[in-house]
């Protein structure tokens, strides 16, 4: 990390400050500065900052960030020396604050007593008796207050930073997840809307095969038949696609969907009858598109694997939610057996917050339940 970048204005106000108090000092005759070293001296620090920034635009490594430090240190102190208002000693407190970005917190606090106690040692030697002057030692606790309030600046810029970086990747994880999410609901609607509607058009033409010799107009239904599923699939791919182009994918209405559904199951083989009872109007879309999904996966799973010839999808909308069940006559269900379809179903019902619960029908067959609680419809 590099030494002033995280808050890179402290350097420049605290050497424009020194640099005018130092003039100001050298004009008005105060004290003995020498103004060749003095602004050379301040020269060379914001050089030194300049080099660094351009060297080392990601982060002063630690090893060079010594250095620096080390050459930083003999700058201030030859500034001091220099200076005739006494001012330049403020510099100090950047020892510290420089530290703390490179080294951490424990070297910046070790720093800022070591700079204290060299200002007392010093103001000792010019004079034993400094702790009975009270000038030497209000500047004392002021150089001190300035040492504390540079390390808590640095403190919070560290904090402040590491907060952005593990906001950064928390967003950067958010998306992620958000793709990743999106990805399996466009999987979910692929698997539901064209594989139901593409077993429909397989079961379909494999009856006009087995017919095409013994009844051509069943064979020749079976094939119109096939093509409006083909069409169904087709519309429901461009809406598909407008739903992803379109906010909101416009309004739905379990009723329409379901009969729509079942009607379209005419002439297959497997007669599907469809009960519905409830209000739909207050209840989340979110859960009755689950369930229109659901009855979808469960017809084309009676009719791809279960070989049933009769199905059964009982809706019921009311004050504690919605509840689907979709019960064959087939051969019945495997728990080993559950694919994709189930999986996504699945997932789709938990998103709305709901269950799902699949097994032995009476009397033979397989029975779908899907529960999902009432919530209020955004």
């Amino acid at each position: 990390m590099s030494l002033s970048r995280p808050v890179p204005w402290v350097s420049p106000v605290l050497y424009g400050a020194v640099l005018a108090a130092g003039v100001y000092a050298w004009l008005a005759g105060f004290g003995d500065t020498r103004p060749a070293l003095f602004a050379g001296g301040l020269a060379a620090l914001a050089g030194l900052d300049l080099l660094e920034a351009r060297r080392h635009p990601e982060g002063t490594p630690r090893r060079q960030a010594a250095v620096l430090l080390g050459a930083r240190i003999a700058l201030f102190a030859a500034v001091a020396a220099a200076d005739g208002s006494g001012l330049s000693r403020a510099l100090f407190v950047l020892v510290p604050f420089t530290a703390y970005f490179a080294f951490g917190r424990t070297a910046a606090v070790a720093l800022a007593v070591a700079c204290a106690l060299s200002l007392a040692v010093a103001g000792a030697v010019a004079d034993p008796r400094w702790y009975a002057n009270p000038e030497q030692v209000s500047d004392l606790l002021m150089f001190s207050v300035g040492l504390v309030l540079a390390v808590a600046m640095a403190a919070v810029a560290v904090e402040e930073r590491r907060a952005r970086t593990e906001l950064a990747a928390s967003a950067a994880r958010v998306a992620e997840l958000s793709a990743a999410a999106e990805r399996n609901r466009v999987a979910r609607d692929i698997h539901d809307d064209l594989g139901h509607h593409l077993t429909a058009v397989v079961v379909l033409l494999e009856k006009a095969a087995a017919f095409r010799e013994l009844d051509a107009a069943t064979a020749d239904r079976a094939i119109a038949d096939a093509h409006g599923s083909a069409r169904r699939a087709l519309g429901d791919v461009r809406r598909s696609v407008r739903t992803l182009r379109e906010e909101g994918g416009g309004s739905f209405n379990l009723a329409d969907a379901l009969a729509e559904l079942v009607e379209g199951q005419a002439d297959d083989g497997v007669a599907v009858a469809l009960e519905l009872a409830g209000d739909e109007r207050g209840h989340d879309p979110a859960a009755l598109r689950a369930v229109y999904r659901a009855a979808q996966e469960g017809i084309t799973n009676a009719r791809r694997h279960a070989r049933a010839t009769r199905v059964t999808v009982a809706a019921t909308l009311g004050a504690a939610g919605a509840e689907l069940v979709v019960s064959d006559d087939g051969r019945g269900f495997a728990p080993e057996r559950e694919g994709y379809g189930l999986l996504g179903m699945r997932e789709r019902v938990h998103l709305a917050g709901g269950r799902v619960d699949i097994g032995a029908a009476p009397g033979g067959g397989t029975r779908l339940t899907v529960t999902i609680p009432r919530r209020t419809a955004p």
